[in-house]
C-alpha cells in the first residue's frame, strides 16, 4: 500500500457474501484473496493483475457462526487457509490440486478445544514450522502444531479474563542480528517460539515457549490500557535491534510499546490521533482516535503501521527521525 494512495488506486471487489465480511487477507504471492463473513462462508478469489478474476471462486462451508478471521500458511507447507469463527472452531483448509490446475479445497483439520468463539488465528513465522495460535472468548490460547508425522497436537492455556481477542508472533529474526552477524563456524542461535495476547482485562501478555519444561509461559504483562484491547500486532524485523509492538483498543487509543534490545524494558508511545488531518473531533483533540481502534497492521518492512478506527477510516503512520509517530495518510472507505 502506497502512503500516497488516492481513491483512484482503490479496487472495489464483488465477493457475493451475504452478510457483513469480517476479514480478507491476499496469501503470500498476492495471487489469491481469501474473504470471511457473518454468513459463515469463506471465499477464495484469484487475483490477475491486482484484481480479482472474474470467476466465481470458492465457497468454504462448515462453520455454523460468523467467520471473524482467515490466515494464509507460508506456501512451503501448500495451498493452506486456516479460519476461526464465533462457533468456537477453528477449520484448517487445504488445496487439493490436480495438474497444476486450481483444485479443490477440503477441510483437513477440526479443532474444537475452545468453549467459546475464537476471535483470532495467526501463523507462526515459517521457520519455527506449521504452528498456529488461536485467541478465545473462553480466555484461552491454544497453539497448534502440525507434526511431521501428518498429525495435529494442540496446547491450550488461560491467557486472559473474559476474554482474548488477538494474538501476533514474535519474527524469527533476532533483533540486531543485522548489526552483529554471526561470525563463520559459530553456534547458530535458536529462533524462539514467541507472541503477544491481547485480553478483555484490558492487558496485553507476551509468552514464550520453555523448551526445558516443554510448556507456555507468561514472559511479559503490558498494561497501558483503560478498556478491551481489540487487537495487536508484533512488527516484522529484518535485523535491527529494536522490537515493535502495536496495540489498539476500546479506549480509541493505539498504543506503540518499544524494546530498544532484549535487555532492556518495554516503553509505550501513545498515537497522536490529532496529528491526523481528518480528525476534528474532542477526542482527537486528546490525542485519541474518534471511535473505537478495531485493527493494527504493520507493512512487510515494519516501519509503517496502518490504523483502521471505527469511523470507517484508515491511517497511515510512520516513525520519524526525532522518533515521533506521525500520520502520514489517511484512506477514507
Amino acid at each position: 500500500m502506497k502512503p500516497s494512495a488516492t481513491a483512484s488506486d482503490v479496487v472495489p471487489i464483488e465477493t457475493a457474501h451475504e452478510d457483513m465480511i469480517h476479514d480478507a487477507q491476499m496469501d503470500y504471492y498476492g495471487k489469491r484473496l481469501a474473504t470471511c463473513s457473518s454468513d459463515r462462508t469463506v471465499k477464495i478469489f484469484d487475483v490477475v493483475n491486482g484484481s480479482p478474476s472474474k470467476s466465481a471462486g470458492h465457497t468454504l462451508k462448515g462453520h455454523t457462526g460468523p467467520v471473524w478471521q482467515v490466515a494464509w500458511a507460508h506456501p512451503k507447507f501448500g495451498n493452506i487457509l486456516a479460519s476461526c469463527s464465533y462457533d468456537g472452531k477453528v477449520f484448517i483448509w487445504k488445496e487439493q490440486t490436480q495438474g497444476g490446475a486450481s483444485g479443490t479445497w477440503t477441510k483437513i483439520e477440526e479443532h474444537t478445544l475452545h468453549t467459546a468463539s475464537v476471535n483470532s488465528i495467526s501463523w507462526a513465522p515459517h521457520e519455527l514450522g506449521a504452528i498456529l495460535a488461536c485467541a478465545s472468548s473462553d480466555g484461552k490460547v491454544s497453539v497448534l502444531t502440525f507434526k511431521d508425522d501428518g498429525q495435529w497436537s494442540a496446547d491450550i492455556f488461560t491467557a486472559h479474563a473474559i476474554g482474548c481477542n488477538a494474538v501476533s508472533w514474535a519474527p524469527a529474526t533476532q533483533p540486531g542480528s543485522l548489526i552483529h552477524p554471526q561470525q563463520p563456524g559459530a553456534h547458530q542461535p535458536t529462533a524462539f517460539k514467541r507472541f503477544v495476547s491481547a485480553g478483555c482485562d484490558n492487558l496485553v501478555k507476551i509468552w514464550c515457549f520453555r523448551e526445558d519444561t516443554q510448556s507456555w509461559g507468561e514472559e511479559e504483562t503490558l498494561e497501558g490500557h483503560t478498556d478491551w484491547v481489540r487487537d495487536v500486532a508484533w512488527a516484522p524485523n529484518i535485523g535491527l535491534p529494536r522490537s515493535y509492538i502495536a496495540t489498539a483498543s476500546q479506549d480509541k487509543t493505539v498504543l506503540i510499546w518499544t524494546k530498544d534490545s532484549p535487555t532492556s524494558q518495554w516503553v509505550k508511545t501513545a498515537l497522536d490521533a490529532s496529528a491526523s488531518s481528518t480528525s476534528t473531533s474532542s477526542a482527537a483533540a486528546a490525542g485519541k482516535f474518534p471511535d473505537v481502534v478495531w485493527r493494527v497492521s504493520w507493512s512487510l518492512a515494519g516501519n509503517v503501521l496502518a490504523v483502521s478506527c471505527g469511523d470507517g477510516k484508515v491511517t497511515l503512520w510512520k516513525e520519524n527521525l526525532q522518533g515521533v509517530w506521525e500520520c502520514v495518510s489517511d484512506l477514507t472507505s
